[in-house]
C-alpha cells in the first residue's frame, strides 16, 4: 500500500525544475518517493491525497542549530557572541541537566521546528558542564518519538574556555582563571572514544532517520589532535563534522593570536577539513579562506538572524557562490536568534544581502535561498543522497502549503510567495519518511499539549537556576567587554560590519 499525492504544485529542487513550481503527482511507498510525474495513476490500495491548491516543497533542513538554547529563548539582548555565550553557556557554576529535562527541552524545540516545515535538524547539542551518554540518548529518543530527522552531536570544548580567547587571561582575577583552568576537560582520545560509542548506539537509528555527528566547538576551542581525529572519524562513518569557524571578528583576531594565521588556514594545514565538514557561520573569511573552503568541498551554514542579533556581521553570500561553496541555512540556537523557524531565516537571507552592494545581479535569488534551505542543507548534513529534493529514490520528507491563504494570494510566482510572503501559517501537512507528522497545525505522533504542560511545570525552577548562573558568571563581563572592544579595533583585512570601520579602528570603542 502506498500514498499518491495528486494534483499539487511541486517545488522539486531537482536538477531539472529546481525551485520553479510545476504540476506533479507524487507516489510514496515504504517512506520513499517511487514516482513523480504529471497525472500518475493510482495503484490498488493507494491512499490518495488531493493536493489541488497546495504547494509542495521538500521539507526544510535546519543546517545549524542548538536545541540546548530552547531554555534561554527570549532571555538576552544586545550582547555580542562572546558576552552572550558566557551567560547562555555558563562557564562557572553549571550543574548537569537531567535526561528528563533534556527530553522536554528537545521536544519543545522539535515541535516548533516541525510545525514550521523543518523535517531535518542539524542539532549541535552542548551540555554544561559536559555531555554524558544518558543526556545524548535523551535527545535522540525525543527526536525518534516526534518523528523528525536529525543529526545529533556530541559538542566538545577541550581547552579551558579562558584560553580560547585573546587577552582575557591577563584581565581576569587570578582566582577566576584558576577556577576555569581547574575544570576537567576531555582529552582527544576520550572524546573520540565517546563518539565511537555514540555512533554504535545512535547512528542510523529509526531506519536511518537519526544520526550522530562529531562537533568540535571551534578550532580555537579544541586541541589539534581532537580536530584531526574528529575529521577522520566523520569520514570513517560518512557522517558530518560540524564546527564553528570565524563567526566573529574576535575569532579572526584569535586565529592570529593563537596560531599566527587564519582559523581556516589552521584547520586546512593540520588536515582537519573534508567534504564531510560544515562550518557554522563562516563570516570573517577572506579570499584565501574561501578558496580553501571551496577546494576542500567544505559546506557553510548561513545563520542570518543569529548573525544579526549578536552583531557578528554579514556573511559574504555572493563570494561563496562565485567559488562554488555549498551553503545551507540555519537558525542557530533559540537564544541567539530566538526562533527555530527556518522560514524566518529564508526571508532574512533573501533580503539581507541586497543591501551589501548595488549590483542587483549579485543579489540572492529565490532559487539560491531555497537551495540553501533544502538540498544545500542536506548536502552539508551528508544527507543529500536521501533528502533535500523531491526525486525518485529519496525519502518522502515534504511540506504542503495551502495557496488559498492570504500569504499566497494572488498566486503570482509561487516560489516567490514561499520565500517572501509565507511564514509557516499556510502549512497544512508535514511528512517525514512518508509519515504525516503535522496535520493542520497539530502534531500527530505526540501529545503536544501534554508536553507543554509538563514543560511549564518545571519552567520556574529552570529560570531560578539561570538567574543563579547569571550572577556567578557576570564576573567575566568586564574582561570580555574589553576584549570585544580591543578586537573590534584590530585590522583583520576584511570588514563584515555595515558601518565605516575607520571609526572603530581609530579607537572609538576604547574603554
Amino acid at each position: 500500500m502506498g500514498t499518491l499525492i495528486r494534483g499539487g504544485d511541486v517545488v522539486t529542487m531537482d536538477a531539472s525544475t529546481g525551485s520553479r513550481a510545476v504540476r506533479r503527482d507524487i507516489r510514496i511507498a515504504d517512506g520513499t518517493i517511487v514516482a513523480i510525474a504529471p497525472a500518475l495513476e493510482a495503484q490498488p490500495g493507494d491512499e490518495v491525497i488531493d493536493a489541488s491548491g497546495l504547494l509542495i516543497s521538500p521539507g526544510f533542513v535546519n543546517a545549524h542549530t542548538h536545541s540546548w538554547e530552547y531554555l534561554y529563548k527570549g532571555r538576552y539582548d544586545n550582547l555580542p557572541l562572546e558576552l552572550w555565550m558566557l551567560l547562555s553557556y555558563p562557564i562557572l557554576g553549571g550543574s548537569p541537566l537531567t535526561p528528563d529535562v533534556i527530553r522536554l527541552r528537545t521536544l519543545m524545540f522539535a515541535m516548533e521546528s516541525m510545525k514550521n516545515g523543518v523535517t531535518t535538524l542539524v542539532d549541535d547539542v552542548l551540555e554544561t558542564p559536559g555531555q554524558d551518554a544518558a543526556q545524548l540518548a535523551a535527545v535522540v529518543d525525543a527526536y525518534e518519538a516526534i518523528g523528525i530527522r536529525a543529526n545529533v552531536s556530541g559538542h566538545i570544548i577541550n581547552r579551558p574556555f579562558v584560553d580560547t580567547l585573546p587577552f582575557v587571561v591577563g584581565w581576569l582575577p587570578e582566582d577566576v582563571v584558576r577556577q576555569v583552568r581547574a575544570q576537567q576537560v576531555l582529552t582527544a582520545s576520550e572524546y573520540l572514544d565517546f563518539s565511537r560509542q555514540a555512533f554504535a548506539a545512535h547512528h542510523g537509528r529509526a531506519d536511518g532517520r537519526l544520526r550522530y555527528m562529531v562537533a568540535p566547538s571551534g578550532p580555537q576551542r579544541c586541541t589539534d589532535d581532537l580536530l584531526v581525529g574528529a575529521n577522520a572519524l566523520a569520514q570513517e562513518f560518512d557522517a558530518e563534522m560540524h564546527i564553528h569557524v570565524l563567526e566573529t571578528k574576535t575569532q579572526a583576531v584569535t586565529g592570529t593570536e593563537l596560531y599566527g594565521r587564519s582559523l581556516v588556514r589552521h584547520l586546512d594545514e593540520i588536515g582537519a577539513l573534508s567534504r564531510n565538514t560544515t562550518f557554522a557561520h563562516g563570516i570573517w573569511v577572506d579570499d584565501e579562506d574561501i578558496a580553501r573552503i571551496a577546494a576542500k568541498h567544505v559546506s557553510v551554514s548561513h545563520n542570518a538572524i543569529s548573525n544579526l542579533k549578536l552583531g557578528s556581521g554579514i556573511l559574504p553570500w555572493r563570494d561563496y557562490h562565485r567559488h562554488g561553496v555549498n551553503l545551507g541555512l540555519g537558525t542557530d540556537g533559540c537564544s541567539s536568534s530566538d526562533t527555530p523557524r527556518l522560514m524566518e531565516v529564508m526571508k532574512m537571507a533573501a533580503l539581507l544581502h541586497k543591501v551589501t552592494e548595488p549590483d542587483f545581479d549579485a543579489w540572492p535569488t529565490v532559487d539560491e535561498v531555497l537551495t540553501a534551505a533544502t538540498i544545500g542543507g542536506a548536502r552539508s548534513a551528508v544527507l543529500d543522497h536521501a533528502v533535500g529534493s523531491l526525486e525518485v529514490g529519496k525519502r518522502a520528507d515534504l511540506t504542503m502549503f495551502d495557496t488559498s491563504t492570504l500569504a499566497f494570494l494572488p498566486r503570482n510566482t509561487l516560489e516567490n510567495h514561499l520565500v517572501y510572503s509565507e511564514n509557516g501559517s499556510s502549512i497544512v501537512r508535514v511528512m517525514v519518511d512518508g509519515v504525516v507528522t503535522v496535520e493542520h497545525g497539530r502534531l500527530t505522533l505526540i501529545d503536544e499539549d501534554a508536553v507543554i504542560a509538563e514543560f511549564l511545570a518545571v519552567a520556574d525552577r529552570i529560570r531560578e537556576e539561570q538567574d543563579r548562573l547569571d550572577r556567578i558568571n557576570r564576573v567575566f563581563v568586564p574582561a570580555f567587554a574589553r576584549m570585544h572592544a580591543e578586537t573590534a579595533r584590530r585590522d583583520v583585512g576584511v570588514n563584515r560590519w555595515t558601518g565605516d570601520e575607520r571609526s572603530w579602528l581609530a579607537g572609538a570603542l576604547a574603554h
